[in-house]
């Protein structure tokens, strides 16, 4: 009796090694894409021990090189009334969060804060929260 051996392959694609490449894949996107943000400008905020939580229409920041941004975008400080006034258009109550780095001269401060009063918006001073409570003075 003679046995006969076969030689014929299996034509099907094995597709568990491909499912486990997408998935390593896709699995690194999330983490990639949830770790970056391209538009977060590095200032070091004022600490305090105030606190809000409200939710801000929109951004203003003062980077220590004396740069202005409304939410990411760079603008001109003489600018900056009208672009926020066209942002704000329609909103109830607006609050802007200035976010302002520790070491800008309190002038750039304070012409935010003109401009925010001239376009009947409220303004808030984004800060750190206090490290063991303690006051720095």
């Amino acid at each position: 009796m003679a046995i006969k051996h076969s030689l014929k392959s299996d034509k099907s694609p094995n597709a568990a090694s491909m499912t486990d490449l997408m998935f390593q894949l896709l699995l690194f996107m999330f983490l990639a894409t949830t770790l970056i943000n391209p538009n977060a400008l590095r200032l070091t905020l004022p600490q305090s021990s105030n606190q809000i939580a409200d939710k801000a229409s929109t951004t203003i920041s003062i980077t220590a090189d004396l740069q202005y941004y409304l939410e990411a975008k760079p603008i001109d400080p003489a600018a900056l009334g009208d672009a926020l006034k066209a942002r704000l258009k329609g909103v109830e109550e607006p609050l802007v969060s200035l976010h302002c780095d520790k070491s800008v001269p309190i002038e750039e401060v304070v012409r935010v804060m003109n401009i925010a009063r001239d376009n009947r918006v409220k303004l808030v001073l984004a800060t750190n929260p206090e490290k063991n409570g303690t006051h720095s003075r």
